[in-house]
């Protein structure tokens, strides 16, 4: 008897799968101090603690989703999610700071296997046009993580120590692999047998790892210190070594008809830029409200929660949105929400009462969550049929790669431009240069959401993954039908 499809299941499997995620990253954030005096560490191993992590994730979340869409997307989630579990208990018995950073970056690996998958499922359980509703119930999923994360650490690391907050990912690790086995989704045929093109996986792995890493040493370095530049010289060389392999080979690690698909491409450039705004204006916010407004940690993050509020009750607004006005709209709609939002900080003083900021981080977090929705659902839902993983990874690493430009941007202007850094403690406005600059950044947003498609009608007819029209081919977790 075929099994019964369970749309909703995968889609809860999808929304625990990226909250696991993003609440490791903003518990780790608290725990960091309280690692360093146990362990006896740096701050630079510290650092490394978060780096080498996102190293691994922006290194292999396009391979991993290329996995999926060969081996099968629940077969990667569940070694992913299993994986990061088993690796998140070794840190909370580690010895050494070294052995912390060192399985950061095999947590960071597991982490690059399940998040691809997560966007997969819904993309094998829904048609397109059914989306924009668990898409945006995924982003608040994440929103609600990244929000209450810190409180979560601050009372794991109060009462049980930094290991705890490591701890805390295995069981819900475990929880997340046997929903995952009873999901039941449709899969999409494979094309022949397609041979993984090693020489294209390492030469993007290189790639977007050496990107990351010369991208979080500016705020040191700055953007003209020589070993930025040769970063960045390496990086154009090795993507240049990468584009004409892909043209080469037979099987590119990104397929002909990912790079040729203009929603797909425009959805990652639109999160690229809008991502790089709002992360490098909540950087130079972060020094505004604790330097000028001189609040503690908890207090900063009371007046940015408007922010979080505002993209888990967004998201379903945005979804809405999305169903009614069409992509181009609603990305229009949520670039410009974002680009004044990071416009309204640079007015900022030490004047600024609590609902000036608190309206600002609203408008901020509105915009953010409706370009999360348009963008992950025109990615998912406009993935050539075979191809979710390899998109799904795509987009994660536009969200991965985005933050990192935008704290170096904002970084980089408060080195060349004391002023800025200075005026905090002024009348002046207090972030000014660098949030204008990350502005300008944000509203380069405007181009590709200006190349989505106009409306969502099109896609109706055109769906053939649907579960109503494949249930009779459910997938296993080997990813055979």
């Amino acid at each position: 008897m075929t099994p019964t499809v369970r749309p909703h299941l995968a889609l809860l499997v999808s929304a625990a799968g990226a909250m696991i995620v993003a609440l490791d990253g903003t518990v780790l954030l608290v725990a960091q101090p309280s690692l360093q005096r146990d362990l006896g560490a740096t701050v630079a191993q510290v650092q490394w603690t978060s780096t080498g992590y996102l190293l691994a994730v922006a290194a292999f979340l396009v391979i991993a989703g290329r996995l999926g869409d060969r081996y099968g997307h629940l077969r990667l989630l569940v070694v992913g999610v299993l994986g990061f579990g088993a690796a998140s208990a070794a840190i909370a018995i580690a010895p050494q700071v070294g052995w912390v950073i060192g399985l950061r970056a095999v947590q960071g690996v597991f982490g690059a296997l399940l998040q691809p998958a997560t966007l997969a499922l819904l993309r094998l359980a829904y048609p397109a046009h059914r989306l924009g509703t668990p898409v945006a119930i995924r982003t608040s999923a994440i929103a609600v993580a990244a929000g209450t994360g810190p409180v979560i650490g601050g009372v794991l690391v109060e009462h049980l120590g930094w290991r705890a907050v490591f701890w805390v990912n295995l069981p819900m690790a475990l929880v997340i692999v046997v929903l995952a086995l009873a999901v039941r989704v449709p899969t999409p045929a494979r094309a022949g047998s397609q041979r993984p093109d090693f020489t294209g996986a390492a030469l993007l792995a290189s790639a977007l790892a050496l990107l990351v890493h010369t991208l979080t040493d500016v705020p040191s370095r700055g953007w003209t210190a020589p070993l930025t530049l040769l970063g960045l010289a390496s990086v154009a060389g090795l993507a240049g070594v990468l584009v004409a392999h892909q043209r080469r080979t037979v099987h590119p690690i990104v397929p002909p008809a990912v790079a040729r698909s203009v929603p797909v491409t425009a959805s990652m450039m639109l999160l690229l830029a809008t991502a790089g705004g709002m992360f490098g204006a909540l950087f130079v916010a972060t020094f505004f409200l604790q330097d000028v407004l001189r609040l503690d940690a908890l207090g900063t993050g009371i007046r940015v929660l408007p922010l979080t509020a505002l993209m888990v009750l967004g998201a379903p607004a945005a979804g809405a949105a999305l169903r009614r006005y069409g992509p181009r709209r609603t990305a229009v709609a949520g670039t410009l929400l974002v680009t004044l939002g990071i416009a309204g900080l640079s007015r900022l003083d030490a004047t600024s009462t609590w609902m000036v900021t608190g309206a600002i981080f609203a408008v901020l977090g509105a915009g953010f969550a409706t370009v999360m929705v348009t963008a992950t659902g025109t990615v998912v839902g406009d993935a050539p049929p075979g191809y979710a993983g390899v998109v799904g990874g795509l987009k994660q690493t536009a969200m991965n790669i985005g933050p990192a430009l935008g704290i170096a941007v904002a970084a980089g202007m408060m080195r060349t431009n004391p002023s800025s850094v200075e005026s905090l403690a002024t009348s002046a406005p207090a972030m000014g240069p660098a949030s204008l600059a990350l502005a300008g950044l944000a509203a380069l947003g405007f181009v590709p959401a200006l190349l989505l498609p106009l409306g969502p009608a099109r896609r109706k007819k055109r769906e053939t993954t649907a579960p109503a029209d494949t249930s009779s081919r459910p997938v296993a977790l080997d990813g055979r039908t």
